[in-house]
């Protein structure tokens, strides 16, 4: 059989990690934190494209009933999966938000800010926020291990430190 890449991988085993949008092989990760204590409790990874609360669902992250989930945009339709979330109001096609949603919507940013504080802290390490040119496969395995150093550098912070 001839093949027009010579040296290059076929195509199929490529496609499962291409993301379309990025213009390159990517890798998501999604993280769940404690509010109170800003530590990382359990992470979720997945290959290539996809939509956020699509990968949810494929995930199943295990959130307890009584653990209060705050997410983004991303995660419209959680409410139908765990009954206590809350994810901000979209604008409706053609329309606007009342006051009421705005208020709300802020609110709720104001609650998540701390999210993506610790999303800044973890993307300091660079492997997370720039093309990793080691293996796909062992990427949870290190994201695992920069979450536990963040946990760990956390617990080791005066407890007047702020994230």
């Amino acid at each position: 059989m001839w093949n027009a890449n010579p040296g290059r991988a076929p195509e199929k085993k490529q496609r499962q990690s291409y993301s379309g949008q990025k213009k390159r092989h990517t890798l998501k990760s999604q993280v769940a934190l404690n509010p109170v204590t800003g530590l990382s409790i359990c992470t979720a990874f997945a290959k290539g494209r996809g939509h956020d609360f699509r990968r949810f669902k494929q995930t199943r992250l295990p959130l307890p009933v009584e653990l209060k989930v705050l997410a983004d945009k991303g995660y419209q339709g959680l409410l139908k999966l765990h009954p206590n979330s809350q994810t901000p109001k979209k604008k409706p096609k053609g329309g606007g938000l009342s006051p009421a949603d705005k208020r709300d919507n802020r609110g709720l940013a104001r609650r998540r800010v701390f999210i993506e504080q610790v999303n800044r802290c973890l993307k300091i390490w660079r492997i997370l926020s720039e093309r990793d040119r080691n293996r796909r496969r062992r990427f949870g395995l290190r994201f695992n291990l920069i979450a536990g150093l963040y946990n760990f550098e956390l617990t080791q912070r005066s407890p007047e430190a702020a994230i």
